[in-house]
């Protein structure tokens, strides 16, 4: 489900032996295709105008690699809490983040391009605030999404609540009140798009029938990979 916002990464998934396999595939100048996969899945970068056949042809040809490393990432232990300090890099909005840390006489945050400027008092500990400002982009980033989308299926904008939840992404009450999980600022645009879709979807349907699925479909396309690369991603999610 290519976006602007997502700067070209597009959901997928392909077959592999028996297993059903998202990934991300992201399209730019460069003249070969690559694949790298880490905590956050399979993520292919491909040239331009590189057929998808092709790109698709190689992924198989390096199944069995693809296979054995995706699985030993699955079978890492639950992400552990995050050390929060100065200079170290976190990915989230769909952006890698620079935090630094400085010393003042009050907490306070602020974004400045590719950098997270954590201000507080010397010995604090930075994890509260690091959250607080996820959050905060977060809220803006959700809201953004539930506007496109809203607009697309033809519905007000709902109201928006953040959520904590360990074991729930997203949900949509009768009151028609959307609640998203914050921590899903830690994974790519299009996943976030996929469960913002979902929700809405529930304004229509407040079920999962058939019906209800294909209102997924008519806002977001490619929701299976983006379902499964939600599930084979979310355990690795930092934890503050």
């Amino acid at each position: 489900m290519p976006t602007p916002a997502s700067k070209g990464a597009e959901g997928r998934s392909i077959r592999l032996g028996d297993q059903q396999i998202a990934y991300q595939l992201r399209r730019s100048a460069r003249r070969t295709i690559g694949l790298a996969i880490d905590a956050r899945g399979l993520r292919v970068g491909a040239p331009l105008h590189a057929r998808l056949g092709d790109i698709e042809s190689l992924i198989r040809q390096h199944g069995v690699w693809i296979l054995d490393k995706l699985q030993r990432w699955r079978e890492r232990p639950l992400a552990e809490r995050l050390a929060v300090h100065h200079g170290m890099t976190v990915f989230a909005d769909n952006f890698e983040f620079t935090v630094t840390i400085m010393p003042g006489t009050r907490s306070r945050w602020q974004r400045d391009g590719s950098t997270l400027r954590l201000t507080l008092q010397a010995g604090s500990d930075p994890a509260p605030l690091l959250e607080t400002a996820l959050r905060e982009i977060a809220r803006a980033r959700f809201s953004e999404r539930l506007a496109h989308y809203a607009a697309r299926l033809g519905v007000p904008i709902p109201p928006l609540r953040l959520s904590s939840a360990r074991t729930r992404w997203g949900s949509c009450n009768a009151r028609g009140q959307i609640n998203l999980n914050w921590r899903l600022i830690w994974l790519p645009l299009p996943v976030i798009d996929y469960v913002v879709c979902h929700e809405l979807a529930h304004l229509k349907e407040m079920n999962h029938s058939p019906r209800f699925w294909s209102v997924v479909e008519l806002l977001c396309p490619d929701w299976r990979a983006l379902r499964l690369e939600l599930r084979q991603r979310g355990r690795q999610i930092p934890q503050l």
